[in-house]
């Protein structure tokens, strides 16, 4: 064979290696003796390079576990390398996970300052996550110490206060009943004499956070319901707080006897609320007053007319009305002024109901200008209660002025003296 002939089978070969994915067996006896030597060298080079080919392409499938190549294949070196590289980064992951956010990466450029900052990241969300869990537990057990001094305070009063599992309706707790245990489905016979509508407390059931309703009881009696759901014990549960509303269900039938309505809105005029309120001042009643005033009233008149004044007027107590009960009491106590009686001291349930009803009377996009209200909520609490009207009504105006203020800062448009 010449040596042109010698020349072309060994590029051939070395072309194969470097571009074939396959090479036929290469015989060296086929090569002329000066060159069987560089033919032996190029099938050390195919091994070399057939063995960093299967070792990359393990390497990028993420099989860590793959053998090292052989200390004398040079070609593998900064393969090696890396795989190394990537096995401690591995491991170091791992620790990670466990916990362990002192890991540190110097070794792989960009990746690094990756590393590291999902580190730095994991490691603070880890302790804000332990802050609020800390937060959370601290709250729980202010509640149930909550829950336990309610339970010893209702113990004491003249409501009842009833526990009724979600699922099962068994009675977990009466606060009429006096012995330990599981209540009897029957109640004990206080309330079976006093509360005939026990069936209608058992089944009710609701997907909203609370509801108070009211029913009848024996011989022309009157109850106040306020239910919601609470965990009680680890159990879903319903909770009901029954208050005899008799006497202040007769009193208000003698005060709707007089003319004390509004003619505008068709609600109790101010007249009226004194008089309510004097009767729940003197008999030592618990009730819970919500004083709102009418964003804009002046704003509207000026600038489109007392007629559409009068509808935003109309329009807020429709608004406010719907989301009562018929028998709490609702007055229009000035032009923009207006008071909510409820029996009962439950702020803190109409202040989420109150906040409810300020959103979807802000929504309203039937206006040609924004509608808004502020308000304030005082408790009055029975026997407990030392202020006159006057300091009840001042009490709730200045609590109605923080809420007024956030609104100014919302719609300054509609507070202004003038369009």
């Amino acid at each position: 064979m010449d040596t042109k002939q010698d020349c072309e089978l060994l590029f051939e070969y070395m072309r194969g290696i470097l571009y074939d994915s396959w090479i036929e067996h290469f015989d060296v006896g086929e090569l002329s003796e000066p060159y069987r030597d560089l033919g032996r060298g190029l099938q050390y080079m195919q091994n070399a390079v057939s063995e960093l080919v299967a070792y990359s392409a393990e390497l990028s499938k993420g099989n860590l576990s793959v053998e090292f190549p052989k200390d004398y294949n040079f070609l593998c070196e900064n393969l090696k390398n890396l795989h190394a590289n990537l096995n401690h980064l591995t491991w170091q992951a791992q620790q990670v996970a466990k916990g362990d956010y002192s890991q540190h990466v110097a070794f792989l450029g960009e990746f690094s300052n990756a590393f590291n900052e999902m580190t730095k990241q994991l490691r603070e969300r880890e302790e804000q996550l332990k802050e609020e869990a800390e937060k959370a537990k601290r709250r729980a057990e202010l509640i149930e110490g909550y829950n336990e001094l309610l339970v010893e305070m209702l113990s004491k009063r003249k409501e009842w206060l009833l526990v009724v599992d979600k699922d099962t309706k068994e009675i977990l707790y009466c606060n009429k009943r006096k012995q330990m245990g599981a209540i009897d489905d029957s109640f004990c016979q206080t309330c079976k004499r006093r509360l005939s509508f026990q069936s209608e407390l058992l089944k009710w059931k609701s997907n909203e956070q609370y509801q108070v309703w009211e029913m009848e009881g024996e011989v022309d009696t009157f109850y106040r319901v306020t239910s919601f759901q609470m965990e009680w014990k680890e159990r879903s549960s319903y909770v009901h707080v029954v208050v005899d509303i008799t006497d202040e269900k007769r009193n208000a039938r003698n005060l709707t006897s007089k003319a004390f309505f509004d003619p505008l809105t068709g609600i109790k005029n101010r007249t009226f609320f004194e008089e309510y309120m004097g009767i729940v001042l003197r008999d030592e009643l618990d009730a819970t007053l919500c004083y709102l005033q009418l964003d804009g009233l002046d704003y509207v008149n000026e600038s489109f007319g007392h007629r559409e004044g009068d509808a935003y007027i109309q329009n807020f107590v429709e608004t406010v009305r719907k989301n009562f009960r018929g028998g709490d009491t609702f007055a229009r106590i000035d032009g923009d002024e207006f008071c909510v009686v409820l029996s009962g001291n439950m702020a803190e349930l109409i202040n989420r109901k109150v906040a409810e009803i300020l959103r979807e009377f802000q929504e309203d996009i039937a206006r040609q200008y924004q509608c808004s209200f502020s308000y304030g909520i005082v408790e009055v609490k029975g026997k407990e209660n030392k202020m006159t009207l006057e300091e009840i009504l001042r009490q709730a105006e200045d609590i109605m002025y923080e809420c007024r203020n956030r609104n100014i800062a919302k719609y300054p448009l509609i507070f202004s003296d003038t369009p």
